[in-house]
Formats: structure tokens, sequence, C-alpha cells
């Protein structure tokens, strides 16, 4: 079974994290996994001055927890550890030492849309649709709600939440925070990252940090926080709801 796959290379201080999956780019426990590692790497890499974070391909940028791995859980145990993967990331992405640049040049749903929101920055194409789809299934993005609510704001993640299985659109996420910059076509988002990365990677390493650090100002408890989200999480994904809502989806 392929567990999708992380590719990241090195180029004028700029580290370039591209993690694929054939499901729409979604995340199993191992991709997760090792997307944190490259993280934490990273974040230590003296040649590293600024990360950009991408999918693969043209079309969904990522299409949240892996469908195959959520209706095979079983136990709490199992559902904990399964959700606490989004947790380790979030908190990968909040400690890093690097400023990370968001690229979205498709739809993100769920996990996605919560690892869009613990990017610094991010650069979107207008195909970059969102929803938080997570509600409909018995569940609820426990895990992602404090990274998401820190860049929207409170009405806008209720919003995203409740209308479940509503898309909002790219232009709509800017207008709440959650995309920087909206673009028509994807070579002039590409050109525009690549400017604004090679500027990053000019500045004063220690001067990039200390303001990310000031970014990310009284998140300390989402060390914990996040991992009693997802044991919230790992509870409901059993529930008989959730269950039957999965084995639907899959029909």
């Amino acid at each position: 079974m392929n567990k999708g796959q992380i590719q990241t290379s090195i180029r004028n201080n700029i580290a370039t994290i591209t993690f694929s999956h054939p499901a729409s780019n979604s995340f199993s426990s191992a991709l997760l996994e090792r997307l944190v590692e490259n993280i934490h790497r990273l974040s230590k890499d003296n040649e590293t001055h600024v990360i950009i974070l991408q999918s693969e391909g043209e079309r969904a940028f990522c299409a949240g927890a892996s469908f195959n791995e959520l209706i095979a859980i079983k136990t709490l145990a199992e559902g904990k550890q399964f959700f606490s993967g989004f947790a380790n990331l979030l908190n990968a992405m909040r400690v890093c030492k690097k400023l990370i640049i968001g690229r979205v040049q498709g739809k993100a749903v769920g996990g996605g849309v919560g690892i869009v929101a613990a990017c610094d920055y991010v650069f979107a194409s207008e195909k970059a649709s969102i929803k938080l789809s997570e509600l409909s299934i018995g569940i609820g993005a426990f895990v992602i709600e404090p990274a998401v609510k820190r860049k929207m704001g409170l009405s806008a993640f209720s919003e995203l939440t409740i209308d479940a299985e509503h898309w909002q659109t790219a232009y709509w996420a800017k207008e709440k925070g959650l995309y920087n910059k909206v673009f028509e076509k994807t070579g002039e988002m590409d050109e525009y990252i690549q400017i604004l990365a090679t500027k990053l990677a000019s500045y004063n390493p220690k001067a990039l940090l200390e303001m990310k650090k000031n970014f990310w100002n009284n998140t300390e408890h989402w060390k914990d926080l996040l991992m009693e989200r997802a044991k919230i999480s790992g509870e409901l994904v059993l529930s008989h709801f959730t269950k039957n809502a999965l084995q639907k989806f899959r029909k």
C-alpha cells in the first residue's frame, strides 16, 4: 500500500518540502510522521533559512486524513495515535525555527486546512477552495481548531465547521486571513513565492527566528492541548454514527 512520499531539496538557503499521496494528497500516519521528521531536521539545519511547504500535482493540495486509515481504526489507542499525527505536525510547524511559506495549488479539506493555517505565510491558487467536513461524519476539527482559529478567527472557523459540506472559495479564505495572496495562474504564484523566499533567505536568520517566536506567542500550551484534542477525535471516530457515515462514504 502506498503511504505517500516526502521529497526535500535545499537551494540557495531555501528548503522545499513536497508531500504526495495518490489519494488526493491525503495524510497517512506514516506520511505525517515523515513530514514531522523533515520539519524538525530543517529547523536545526544552518543551511536552511526559509521553508516552502507544498504538495505534488496540479489538483488537490490535501484531502485531510487518510480515509483508509480512518475506517480501519478499531480502538481508542489507535484513534488517539492517528490524530496525534496531526497534533505533532502542527506543533512541529509551530516550533520550527524557520519561517514556513505555504504553496496551496488546489482544494484543502480538514487537516489540510489546519496545515495551511500553521504556515507563516501562504500563497494560493484561486482553485484552492477549503472545507472542514469533519462534523458531517461525526467527528470534528478538534485538533486543528487552535491553528485555524488563530489565523481566521472564531467566526470564520464556526462557519466552516457548521456548514461542513460547503466549499468556501480561495478569495473567501483570503478575506478571512488564511491566505495572504491568491493568484489566477499557478505560474505567477510560483514566481512570487520564489521572490519572497529569496528575500527572506537573505535576511538575518536570527531576526527571522525572533520574529517567528513573536508570531507564535502564547501557543506554548498547544503541546498538551492538541494531544487532548486528538483523544477527543480518537473517541468520536469509534462512534456508531461515524462508523456508519464512513461506510456510506466508502460506498
